[in-house]
């Protein structure tokens, strides 16, 4: 093979990618519709009730934070395995790869949560048209799909992403602006949403600390702009505009939204609304889903409750599709740094890191079949348990990029005080109090509790079941692997410090 084949083997091929293919990756692994019926009532129900919306957007002022350093790092680092590539760079080689590891737990749970919640809800449709078939046939359908898809390249996945967020995003503004121009039963109630004493009334340890786990919870995902650098159009400037456009279309869509769902329900009633229009059989939250569904049939129609149940699904598939091929990259970007083998570093005619893809996708099927044979319930035990451990493991790593890039600047140019040192230290310290907050709620994140424990009580902080308490170290575990692995290994791979200092 000669030099120029070799490097383009191990290369990901440039210019595929602008800010908007980016953006339906990031905006579609957020999953933005699986949120708003998922996570949103839960953090009115269980967390400051009306000012839920308000939550989100403080959530997302953090990250817009977190962005700034973040993006003046990619502007000087261009690798597809952008979190680790950031954190070597700035806190040493073995940082680097302990934050690869965490990296890897936190993007191979979320896909198999979503993974379980895709085939549990499918299941369930289909079996509403007539065909009964079990939750792990249709996720392993979807796996199917889903390995092709990556395999061809991502700009073949970007096409089919952008379809889909389309149609979620515009079945989600339809719906706010319907219920915001009815105005509801009380009309509109900034104050209630928004005012910094509602939003943070009853404390971290209490109802705003639980509706800022939630949302904290529901932007993962924003954070893979960088890893698509290598295969976009102009790294320098594309990436740093996904990265602030995507997060901004996330912020602004979870705190419009969910303060159309407020209206729609009243301020005032918000806990007696979300209580009677979630209930299965006088189970709260039995089925959040419905909260947002009874109010798209009550403002719009029926007829949209019917799409949205299905957009449900593709929002699903888009999750997958994006966060397979962030995975994909992360084990591409380590196979070229020699951390894994040299098999990983190599892409196939398509451009796609064809090991990768295949690792990503039998871990997948692994799983997918244990649980299924286990009979573990898709959503109780699948979804909850990895999407609880996804959120731990991507905040640390946040934590790691962001004192990493106060690192990095302290000894090099490319950014000013407000990029290199303000903002990153002000996202520090927000994401610490993010990942404080997610591992004391853990227990009602996975529903991991201790027994005899409510979860819902501020007394209930960091009362796991012994489960609970593996699954909230687990990052932490495999971060501790990963600095071992790297330290082991002796010297500085000669092949990942190139691979991060380029």
């Amino acid at each position: 093979m000669s030099t120029a084949q070799s490097a383009e083997d191990t290369s990901l091929k440039k210019g595929r990618l602008g800010v908007l293919g980016i953006v339906f990756f990031v905006v579609a692994a957020s999953a933005p519709l699986v949120g708003m019926t998922g996570a949103v009532p839960v953090a009115m129900l269980a967390g400051n009730g009306a000012a839920a919306p308000g939550a989100y957007l403080a959530v997302g002022l953090v990250l817009l934070l977190f962005s700034v350093g973040y993006t003046a790092m990619a502007h000087k680092v261009t690798n597809t395995g952008a979190f680790f590539a950031y954190v070597g760079r700035g806190l040493g080689i073995k940082a680097g790869v302990a934050s690869a590891f965490i990296s890897i737990v936190g993007y191979v749970t979320i896909q198999l949560a979503i993974y379980g919640f895709f085939g549990a809800i499918l299941s369930g449709q289909m079996a509403a048209l007539g065909l009964e078939l079990p939750w792990y046939v249709w996720s392993i359908i979807a796996w199917a799909l889903v390995t092709a898809l990556s395999l061809l390249s991502v700009d073949v996945g970007a096409k089919v992403l952008g379809t889909l967020m389309i149609l979620e995003l515009l079945s989600l503004i339809i719906t706010a602006v319907a219920i915001l121009a009815n105005g509801g039963p009380e009309g509109w109630n900034i104050g209630a949403s928004f005012a910094p004493d509602q939003i943070f009334a009853g404390g971290f340890g209490g109802g705003a600390g639980i509706a800022i786990a939630f949302a904290f919870a529901s932007f993962i995902g924003f954070e893979a702009t960088a890893i698509y650098g290598e295969e976009s159009i102009d790294p320098k400037k594309t990436v740093r505009r996904a990265t602030y456009w995507a997060i901004g279309i996330i912020t602004a869509l979870f705190a419009v939204v969910s303060f159309a769902m407020v209206t729609g329900m009243g301020a005032n009633a918000i806990f007696d609304q979300v209580i009677e229009r979630s209930s299965i059989e006088g189970v709260p939250l039995a089925d959040p889903a419905a909260v947002l569904f009874s109010l798209t049939d009550q403002y719009v129609g029926g007829w949209m409750v019917t799409i949205m149940s299905w957009l449900v699904v593709s929002s699903l598939f888009a999750g997958l599709l994006a966060f397979q091929n962030a995975t994909a990259r992360y084990f591409f970007a380590m196979g070229r740094g020699g951390i894994l083998s040299e098999r990983f570093a190599h892409v196939n005619k398509a451009g796609a890191p064809r090991a990768g893809v295949i690792l990503t996708s039998i871990i997948a099927l692994v799983v997918i079949v244990i649980f299924a044979v286990a009979q573990l319930d898709p959503v109780l035990n699948l979804f909850f348990w990895m999407s609880a451990i996804t959120a731990i493991s991507i905040i640390l790593v946040e934590i790691l990029v962001s004192v990493a890039v106060i690192a990095y600047f302290a000894k090099n140019s490319g950014a000013n005080v407000w990029q290199g040192k303000i903002a990153p230290a002000l996202a520090a310290i927000g994401l610490i109090l993010g990942e404080y907050l997610l591992m004391s709620r853990f227990n009602l994140l996975a529903g991991t509790v201790a027994d005899g424990v409510d979860p819902s009580l501020p007394e209930s902080a960091w009362a796991l079941s012994p489960l609970g308490w593996f699954l909230v170290l687990l990052p932490f575990i495999a971060g501790i692997i990963g600095f071992i692995v790297a330290a082991v290994q002796g010297k500085e791979k000669a092949a990942l410090t190139e691979d991060i200092l380029s």
